[in-house]
């Protein structure tokens, strides 16, 4: 073989050859769809009845693309239209863009209904106890049903804890990390375990590379408000006293968790204690006057009525717009930076739009990211659901930003 014949061969060997330009940015679907209904139809007035739009309209999408791509695609002429072989080169390769979208577009469609609806079984048992007018016992036994369906990331190292008289569960990654996270689970204050919160809490540790700690603390409506928040703050005051400093300490909370993390700010605040470097809220529930509007068509979660039952079985006969129970109405000034996770269908998206409409008030650092999810506690279903294994990995970057 000669050895230009060689170079050649070479230059056109996988890999090697030059790439084709890019297609201009602004073409877009609309010129493309545009001209195939030209192209099928042969005639302009048809193909613009097609497409809703008016003929002077369509002629512009079609000169458009033409001087985009620098080549005439149809001949026009008083009594008919032909594709020029431009056009006709093109016009398979469009048909199989178009049809490949339209099938990207139903298949995330399907897929987005399936996993509304994955959510929504998972959640019916709870749904239907909750607001059946069950009884307490029955419901608990239903929360935990509910997570035990849910399973913690593989290599997930569960280990029990006396955390200053609260039993509780650290929860860590397969390399066993250091305590960072203290995590208060949700469950409307009458429900919900550490145990149950070990796939939440495996999520976050493998996330941001720490480990949890997940307070066991007491429930009402045996043990109605202080209870928890004692139990809280206990257990963050074990943390100091292992010899974590606060400024390594992120204190996160889900739901019910979110509005019993602020309580143990408050309460720190109050005591004149020392601060957790940051906050991280999951779907807080914050307003116990039940007052807030739904999202809009929630996925299942709680009536209103049944939320005050739940809420009064917690607060006792202690009043609702007390600072300590409502950060809706405290001064939140001097608490440390906040994450705020919601969701567009989260039935208590209000509570956390109005949560950081506060807090930045009073001139607190808070973030609220909102994601596409129809449920309360979208994150608790990150093994499946991409939107809240997102939220997750956001999460785990906000708290491990502390060992940066």
């Amino acid at each position: 073989m000669a050895a230009d014949d060689r170079e050649r061969n070479e230059r056109a060997q996988p890999g090697q050859v030059l790439p084709l330009p890019s297609a201009p940015d602004a073409i877009e679907l609309r010129h493309l769809r545009a001209f195939v209904a030209v192209a099928e139809e042969l005639n302009f007035g048809r193909a613009a009845a097609r497409l809703f739009l008016s003929q002077p309209a369509l002629s512009r999408q079609i000169r458009t693309l033409e001087r985009l791509i620098g080549s005439d695609l149809l001949r026009r002429s008083t009594h008919r239209v032909e594709l020029t072989l431009a056009g006709d080169a093109l016009l398979d390769r469009a048909r199989r863009l178009l049809t490949d979208l339209d099938d990207a577009i139903v298949s995330t469609r399907s897929v987005g209904g399936e996993l509304a609806e994955r959510i929504a079984r998972a959640w019916r048992p709870v749904h239907d106890l909750t607001n059946g007018g069950a009884e307490i016992h029955h419901i608990r036994a239903a929360m935990e049903e509910f997570h035990a369906d849910l399973t913690p990331p593989e290599g997930t190292v569960v280990r029990p804890v006396n955390a200053g008289g609260v039993p509780a569960l650290a929860v860590s990654d397969a390399a066993g990390r250091s305590l960072a996270v203290l995590h208060l689970h949700g469950g409307a204050y009458v429900g919900g375990s550490a145990f149950g919160f070990r796939p939440l809490a495996g999520a976050l540790a493998v996330a941001a590379g720490v480990g949890v700690l997940v307070p066991d603390y007491r429930l009402a409506p045996e043990h109605p408000f202080p209870a928890a928040v004692d139990d809280a703050v206990h257990a963050y005051e074990w943390l100091l006293d292992t010899g974590i400093p606060p400024d390594r300490i992120t204190v996160s909370g889900d739901s019910a968790g979110g509005g019993l993390a602020l309580s143990l700010l408050m309460t720190l605040k109050e005591q004149q204690a020392p601060l957790p470097a940051q906050v991280l809220l999951l779907c807080p529930w914050v307003d116990l006057t039940c007052n807030l509007q739904p999202a809009h068509e929630p996925q299942p979660f709680l009536d209103p009525q049944q939320q005050r039952s739940f809420a009064a079985a917690y607060l006792g006969d202690h009043q609702p717009d007390d600072p300590r129970v409502s950060p809706l109405t405290a001064n939140l000034s001097g608490l440390p930076p906040m994450l705020v996770q919601s969701a567009t269908g989260d039935p208590l998206a209000a509570d956390a739009h109005r949560l950081v409409e506060r807090a930045c008030s009073f001139g607190v650092d808070t973030r609220l990211e909102i994601y596409p999810a129809a449920t309360h506690v979208f994150q608790y279903f990150w093994s499946f659901l991409p939107e809240a294994a997102d939220a997750l990995d956001h999460a785990g970057a906000f708290i491990s930003r502390l060992s940066d």
